[in-house]
């Protein structure tokens, strides 16, 4: 059986238990809750993932792109929800997988990007928070236009979807539990809104990885959609929705230089390997490109990727001072601020379970 020592570096460590116990959790929360979750599988990208955190269950789920549907369409997913804005020039592809079977549905948040969808189930788009697209709950107007622009084209007006991301930079747990309620009560007014005006708008679709865990009461949402629990990353750590050790999520670097005079240890990992991502910037502690790791796992003392080149991490003391001594070959794992981001740049994943030894490894997809 292969370790970690035996992996060409930089490389992608999943760690099998922490996946498992972060699912049980969520799934836990909105089981007392009585509402189900539809998996967002943006995150993982990887059929492997979604079955660890489902139970092998086929069960509905949410995707970012068409390659996400279809890749997941293959491997036996059939209740599909494509949770981005929808415009028709994809209608032919997104056609071709429901002539195949999938239960696909769609999303819009204006009357015109309803024109030209035909056969579909659709969500209209709701903004709870000026995060980003989507109709304010209070507009009745403008949702049951999109609603009748919708039946007039020949599809149905499902119901809603709102995603609070603007729970992300919530300073406090009281904070996302304000973000959550206020996310749970805009979807549920503007369905309303719907119903009130003739549409049968049964699916109040919410979600965001904060509001999911933090909601307390989930009162007239369908389902709740979240990703990023599965693997957690920095970001989420630094508002306290999990604990660094719940990270599941790693990249395998080496040691291949230094720079004595500037505190600088030089790792094989840069933003290639880590993303661009600084999403722990803008958060009470900065985490650079990434929290510095020994093999196991464990974090090292305010070591992290200060700086990073596309092919060269440079890992320093957070605030300056002398590195430990680290030579050349050593490995180091560090933990990713956005696991989405980090994700991306990799093809597949080397899974381990709270040891060294690389029990499989996990095909990752990518593309649009």
């Amino acid at each position: 059986m292969p370790t970690l020592d035996d992996l060409d570096t930089p490389a992608l460590v999943l760690d099998r238990a922490k996946v498992a116990a972060n699912a049980a959790r969520l799934k836990t929360h909105l089981a007392t809750l009585g509402v189900p979750l539809r998996l967002h599988v943006k995150t993982a990208k990887c059929a492997e993932v979604a079955a660890l955190v489902l139970g092998g269950e086929k069960a509905p789920i949410t995707v970012s792109t068409l390659k996400e549907a279809e890749q997941f369409f293959d491997a036996g997913y059939r209740d599909i929800l494509y949770a981005v804005g929808f415009e028709r020039h994809k209608l032919a592809r997104a056609q071709a997988l429901a002539k195949r079977g999938a239960r696909l549905t769609l999303l819009v948040d204006s009357a015109e990007a309803a024109q030209g969808i035909t056969g579909f189930p659709v969500l209209i788009e709701i903004d709870t928070d000026g995060h980003r697209a989507g109709v304010k709950p209070d507009d009745g107007k403008t949702l049951i236009a999109i609603a009748q622009a919708l039946e007039k084209a020949g599809c149905t007006a499902a119901g809603v979807l709102t995603h609070a991301g603007g729970s992300y930079n919530s300073a406090s747990i009281a904070e996302i539990e304000a973000v959550a309620e206020q996310e749970r009560s805009g979807a549920v007014a503007a369905a309303q809104a719907l119903r009130r005006a003739g549409f049968a708008a049964p699916v109040v679709s919410i979600g965001s990885t904060p509001t999911a865990h933090f909601a307390r009461t989930l009162e007239g949402v369908t389902e709740v959609r979240a990703g990023v629990f599965v693997f957690f990353d920095l970001v989420m750590a630094g508002i306290d929705v999990c604990r660094t050790e719940d990270l599941a999520l790693s990249v395998l670097a080496t040691v291949i230089g230094h720079r004595a005079d500037k505190g600088w240890i030089l790792v094989d990992a840069g933003w290639m390997a880590m993303s661009r991502d600084r999403g722990t910037a803008r958060q009470r502690v900065d985490q650079g490109y990434g929290v510095v790791c020994d093999l196991d796992g464990a974090p090292i003392q305010d070591l992290v990727v200060t700086e990073a080149n596309q092919e060269h991490g440079i890992v320093a003391r957070r605030g300056g001072g002398k590195p430990p001594e680290l030579p050349v070959g050593t490995r180091l794992r560090v933990l990713p601020n956005h696991a989405c981001a980090t994700g991306a740049q990799h093809d597949r994943y080397h899974v381990v379970e709270g040891a060294r030894d690389v029990l499989a490894s996990w095909p990752r997809f990518g593309g649009w």
